[in-house]
Protein backbone atom coordinates (compact mmCIF):
# COMPACT_ATOMS: atom_id res chain seq x y z
CA UNK A 1 0.00 0.00 0.00
CA UNK A 2 1.67 3.61 -1.17
CA UNK A 3 0.66 6.54 1.43
CA UNK A 4 1.60 10.42 0.48
CA UNK A 5 1.34 13.14 2.47
CA UNK A 6 1.38 16.91 1.81
CA UNK A 7 0.83 20.66 2.81
CA UNK A 8 0.23 21.78 -0.74
CA UNK A 9 -0.03 25.95 -0.26
CA UNK A 10 -2.74 25.22 -3.38
CA UNK A 11 -4.11 28.37 -4.70
CA UNK A 12 -1.78 30.14 -3.12
CA UNK A 13 0.87 29.29 -4.88
CA UNK A 14 2.56 31.14 -8.00
CA UNK A 15 1.98 29.62 -11.40
CA UNK A 16 -0.68 27.30 -9.58
CA UNK A 17 -2.43 26.07 -12.83
CA UNK A 18 0.83 24.20 -13.90
CA UNK A 19 1.71 23.38 -10.31
CA UNK A 20 -1.95 21.62 -10.08
CA UNK A 21 -1.65 19.55 -13.17
CA UNK A 22 2.29 18.29 -12.23
CA UNK A 23 0.06 17.08 -8.47
CA UNK A 24 -2.44 15.30 -10.87
CA UNK A 25 0.41 14.06 -12.80
CA UNK A 26 2.38 12.52 -10.54
CA UNK A 27 -0.82 10.92 -8.46
CA UNK A 28 -2.03 9.27 -11.87
CA UNK A 29 1.22 7.91 -12.48
CA UNK A 30 1.95 6.66 -8.50
CA UNK A 31 -1.39 6.17 -7.70
CA UNK A 32 -1.24 6.34 -3.78
CA UNK A 33 -3.86 4.24 -1.95
CA UNK A 34 -4.71 7.06 0.53
CA UNK A 35 -3.39 9.97 0.53
CA UNK A 36 -3.22 13.08 2.99
CA UNK A 37 -3.46 16.75 2.07
CA UNK A 38 -3.05 20.04 4.24
CA UNK A 39 -3.85 23.87 3.35
CA UNK A 40 -6.33 22.94 1.08
CA UNK A 41 -7.84 25.99 -0.07
CA UNK A 42 -11.48 27.59 -1.53
CA UNK A 43 -11.25 31.33 -2.82
CA UNK A 44 -14.13 32.81 -0.61
CA UNK A 45 -17.02 33.96 -2.66
CA UNK A 46 -16.39 31.76 -5.39
CA UNK A 47 -19.47 29.84 -7.15
CA UNK A 48 -20.83 27.33 -4.95
CA UNK A 49 -20.92 23.47 -6.83
CA UNK A 50 -24.10 21.70 -6.07
CA UNK A 51 -23.12 18.13 -7.74
CA UNK A 52 -20.24 17.37 -5.60
CA UNK A 53 -21.09 13.47 -5.20
CA UNK A 54 -20.01 12.78 -9.06
CA UNK A 55 -16.62 13.78 -8.25
CA UNK A 56 -16.18 11.51 -5.33
CA UNK A 57 -17.16 13.32 -2.82
CA UNK A 58 -18.28 12.05 0.87
CA UNK A 59 -19.16 14.95 3.38
CA UNK A 60 -17.39 14.07 6.82
CA UNK A 61 -20.41 13.23 9.36
CA UNK A 62 -21.10 16.18 11.02
CA UNK A 63 -18.88 18.66 9.16
CA UNK A 64 -20.45 21.61 6.98
CA UNK A 65 -18.56 21.30 3.96
CA UNK A 66 -19.76 24.01 1.23
CA UNK A 67 -17.19 23.66 -1.89
CA UNK A 68 -16.50 26.56 -3.53
CA UNK A 69 -15.51 25.66 -7.78
CA UNK A 70 -12.23 26.47 -7.32
CA UNK A 71 -11.85 24.07 -4.18
CA UNK A 72 -8.70 22.40 -4.50
CA UNK A 73 -9.57 18.98 -3.65
CA UNK A 74 -12.48 19.12 -5.82
CA UNK A 75 -10.41 20.12 -8.71
CA UNK A 76 -7.50 17.44 -8.35
CA UNK A 77 -10.46 14.92 -7.63
CA UNK A 78 -12.13 15.58 -11.08
CA UNK A 79 -8.82 15.91 -13.25
CA UNK A 80 -8.03 12.66 -11.48
CA UNK A 81 -11.55 11.41 -12.75
CA UNK A 82 -10.81 12.52 -15.77
CA UNK A 83 -7.47 10.80 -16.19
CA UNK A 84 -9.69 7.42 -15.62
CA UNK A 85 -8.67 7.16 -11.69
CA UNK A 86 -12.10 7.82 -9.75
CA UNK A 87 -10.57 8.75 -5.96
CA UNK A 88 -13.25 8.85 -3.30
CA UNK A 89 -12.21 11.99 -0.81
CA UNK A 90 -13.86 14.29 1.87
CA UNK A 91 -12.50 17.80 3.25
CA UNK A 92 -13.08 19.65 5.88
CA UNK A 93 -12.91 23.90 6.27
CA UNK A 94 -10.84 24.43 9.01
CA UNK A 95 -10.20 28.54 9.00
CA UNK A 96 -10.30 31.81 6.81
CA UNK A 97 -6.52 32.58 5.73
CA UNK A 98 -4.73 35.01 4.34
CA UNK A 99 -8.50 36.72 4.34
CA UNK A 100 -9.79 35.33 1.37
CA UNK A 101 -9.33 31.65 1.64
CA UNK A 102 -11.32 28.90 3.30
CA UNK A 103 -8.17 26.41 4.57
CA UNK A 104 -9.24 22.93 4.78
CA UNK A 105 -7.73 19.42 5.33
CA UNK A 106 -8.55 16.66 3.09
CA UNK A 107 -8.22 12.92 2.54
CA UNK A 108 -8.66 10.96 -1.00
CA UNK A 109 -8.57 7.09 -1.01
CA UNK A 110 -9.39 4.56 -3.78
CA UNK A 111 -11.17 1.79 -2.45
CA UNK A 112 -14.52 2.89 -0.67
CA UNK A 113 -14.29 4.87 2.70
CA UNK A 114 -16.25 3.04 4.81
CA UNK A 115 -16.22 5.96 7.89
CA UNK A 116 -14.98 9.22 8.43
CA UNK A 117 -14.52 11.34 11.45
CA UNK A 118 -13.08 14.91 12.67
CA UNK A 119 -12.47 16.61 15.93
CA UNK A 120 -11.30 20.24 17.04
CA UNK A 121 -7.86 19.46 18.42
CA UNK A 122 -7.05 23.43 19.26
CA UNK A 123 -9.21 25.67 22.00
CA UNK A 124 -10.08 28.39 19.79
CA UNK A 125 -13.00 26.99 17.43
CA UNK A 126 -14.21 29.66 14.99
CA UNK A 127 -12.98 30.15 11.29
CA UNK A 128 -11.65 33.55 11.59
CA UNK A 129 -9.04 32.64 14.12
CA UNK A 130 -6.04 31.15 11.68
CA UNK A 131 -5.16 29.13 14.65
CA UNK A 132 -8.10 26.55 14.58
CA UNK A 133 -7.25 23.18 14.12
CA UNK A 134 -9.12 19.67 13.51
CA UNK A 135 -8.04 16.52 12.62
CA UNK A 136 -9.84 14.55 9.58
CA UNK A 137 -9.94 10.82 9.59
CA UNK A 138 -11.32 7.71 6.99
CA UNK A 139 -11.26 4.13 7.92
CA UNK A 140 -10.37 2.27 4.63
CA UNK A 141 -10.77 -1.49 4.90
CA UNK A 142 -10.31 -2.03 8.62
CA UNK A 143 -7.43 0.68 8.84
CA UNK A 144 -7.81 4.18 9.49
CA UNK A 145 -6.09 7.19 7.60
CA UNK A 146 -5.52 10.58 9.55
CA UNK A 147 -4.98 14.24 7.53
CA UNK A 148 -3.54 17.12 10.28
CA UNK A 149 -1.78 19.95 10.21
CA UNK A 150 -0.19 21.24 14.03
CA UNK A 151 0.38 24.21 15.70
CA UNK A 152 3.97 25.38 16.66
CA UNK A 153 5.54 23.63 20.07
CA UNK A 154 6.10 27.41 21.90
CA UNK A 155 2.69 29.04 20.75
CA UNK A 156 1.55 30.39 24.24
CA UNK A 157 -2.50 30.45 22.83
CA UNK A 158 -2.45 27.28 21.08
CA UNK A 159 0.95 24.85 21.92
CA UNK A 160 1.26 21.90 20.21
CA UNK A 161 1.41 20.22 23.29
CA UNK A 162 -2.20 20.66 23.92
CA UNK A 163 -3.35 19.69 20.59
CA UNK A 164 -1.46 16.39 20.65
CA UNK A 165 -2.82 15.60 23.86
CA UNK A 166 -6.30 16.36 22.44
CA UNK A 167 -5.39 13.57 19.79
CA UNK A 168 -4.48 11.12 22.36
CA UNK A 169 -7.75 11.75 24.47
CA UNK A 170 -10.07 11.19 21.53
CA UNK A 171 -7.75 8.65 19.64
CA UNK A 172 -6.58 6.31 22.81
CA UNK A 173 -2.63 5.52 23.05
CA UNK A 174 -1.57 3.50 20.12
CA UNK A 175 -1.08 0.59 21.97
CA UNK A 176 -4.89 0.71 23.01
CA UNK A 177 -6.43 1.16 19.29
CA UNK A 178 -7.68 -1.84 17.97
CA UNK A 179 -7.19 -1.19 14.28
CA UNK A 180 -4.16 0.00 12.32
CA UNK A 181 -3.67 3.55 12.76
CA UNK A 182 -1.48 6.49 10.29
CA UNK A 183 -1.39 9.90 11.36
CA UNK A 184 0.11 11.95 8.10
CA UNK A 185 0.11 15.84 7.62
CA UNK A 186 2.41 18.93 7.87
CA UNK A 187 3.32 18.65 12.04
CA UNK A 188 5.59 21.91 12.63
CA UNK A 189 8.19 20.25 14.54
CA UNK A 190 11.30 19.54 13.58
CA UNK A 191 12.83 16.01 13.72
CA UNK A 192 16.12 17.19 14.99
CA UNK A 193 14.44 19.49 17.96
CA UNK A 194 14.84 17.06 20.74
CA UNK A 195 12.18 17.69 23.73
CA UNK A 196 9.52 19.60 21.94
CA UNK A 197 6.97 18.26 19.57
CA UNK A 198 8.54 15.44 17.43
CA UNK A 199 9.94 14.14 20.82
CA UNK A 200 6.62 14.27 22.48
CA UNK A 201 4.16 12.38 19.46
CA UNK A 202 7.60 9.58 19.34
CA UNK A 203 6.97 9.80 23.32
CA UNK A 204 3.00 8.96 23.26
CA UNK A 205 4.37 5.70 21.30
CA UNK A 206 3.20 6.75 18.25
CA UNK A 207 6.16 5.36 15.62
CA UNK A 208 7.79 7.62 12.91
CA UNK A 209 7.52 5.61 9.54
CA UNK A 210 10.38 7.04 8.28
CA UNK A 211 12.41 4.70 10.97
CA UNK A 212 10.82 1.64 10.11
CA UNK A 213 11.47 2.39 6.36
CA UNK A 214 14.48 -0.47 4.80
CA UNK A 215 15.16 1.79 2.02
CA UNK A 216 14.61 6.21 3.07
CA UNK A 217 16.36 9.19 1.91
CA UNK A 218 17.02 11.90 4.46
CA UNK A 219 13.47 13.10 4.74
CA UNK A 220 13.73 16.44 4.25
CA UNK A 221 10.54 18.24 3.57
CA UNK A 222 11.25 22.31 3.88
CA UNK A 223 14.57 23.38 2.36
CA UNK A 224 13.83 27.26 2.31
CA UNK A 225 12.02 29.81 4.38
CA UNK A 226 8.28 29.13 4.47
CA UNK A 227 5.14 31.44 6.42
CA UNK A 228 5.86 30.40 10.35
CA UNK A 229 9.59 29.43 9.56
CA UNK A 230 10.97 32.67 8.39
CA UNK A 231 14.12 32.41 10.16
CA UNK A 232 16.18 29.24 11.72
CA UNK A 233 16.13 27.25 8.22
CA UNK A 234 19.73 27.11 8.00
CA UNK A 235 19.23 23.52 6.08
CA UNK A 236 16.68 21.11 5.27
CA UNK A 237 14.06 19.81 7.89
CA UNK A 238 11.71 17.37 8.45
CA UNK A 239 8.17 18.68 9.77
CA UNK A 240 5.70 16.35 7.53
CA UNK A 241 5.16 13.22 8.69
CA UNK A 242 3.47 9.91 8.74
CA UNK A 243 2.92 7.98 11.84
CA UNK A 244 2.05 4.75 12.46
CA UNK A 245 0.67 2.98 16.17
CA UNK A 246 2.24 0.16 16.08
CA UNK A 247 5.85 -1.06 13.89
CA UNK A 248 4.86 -2.35 10.55
CA UNK A 249 7.21 -3.23 7.79
CA UNK A 250 7.97 -0.52 5.58
CA UNK A 251 9.76 -0.69 2.23
CA UNK A 252 10.64 2.52 1.79
CA UNK A 253 9.85 6.42 2.60
CA UNK A 254 10.58 9.16 -0.09
CA UNK A 255 10.44 13.30 -0.22
CA UNK A 256 8.32 13.35 -3.00
CA UNK A 257 7.74 16.98 -5.33
CA UNK A 258 11.37 18.21 -4.36
CA UNK A 259 11.98 19.03 -7.97
CA UNK A 260 14.22 15.45 -7.82
CA UNK A 261 11.05 13.38 -7.35
CA UNK A 262 7.99 15.01 -9.60
CA UNK A 263 8.61 18.51 -9.91
CA UNK A 264 7.91 21.20 -7.20
CA UNK A 265 4.14 22.32 -6.38
CA UNK A 266 3.90 23.91 -2.73
CA UNK A 267 6.31 25.52 -0.63
CA UNK A 268 6.51 22.07 1.18
CA UNK A 269 7.88 18.72 -0.40
CA UNK A 270 5.02 15.42 0.22
CA UNK A 271 6.46 12.32 1.58
CA UNK A 272 5.63 9.05 0.77
CA UNK A 273 5.94 5.73 1.69
CA UNK A 274 5.02 2.30 0.67
CA UNK A 275 3.93 -0.08 3.34
CA UNK A 276 2.82 -3.63 3.78
CA UNK A 277 -0.58 -4.14 5.56
CA UNK A 278 -1.87 -7.96 6.55
CA UNK A 279 -5.29 -8.41 6.48
CA UNK A 280 -6.78 -9.53 9.63
CA UNK A 281 -9.33 -12.59 9.33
Amino acid sequence: MKLLTLNTHSIIEENYENKLKAFVEMIVEEKPDVFALQEVNQTLGKPIVKEVQETGFLPCKGSRATLFCDNHALRAAQMLREAGLPYVWTWIPLKVGYKKYEEGIALFSLKPIEETKEFFISNCKTMNNWKTRKILGIKVEGSWFYSVHMGWWDDEEEPFEKQWDEIVAKLGRPESIDELSFIMGDFNAPSDVKGEGYTYVASSGWVDTWHLAKEKDNGYTVEKQIDGWKEGIKRGIRIDYIWVNRKIPVQNSMVVFNGKNYPVVSDHYGVEIEVEIKKEN
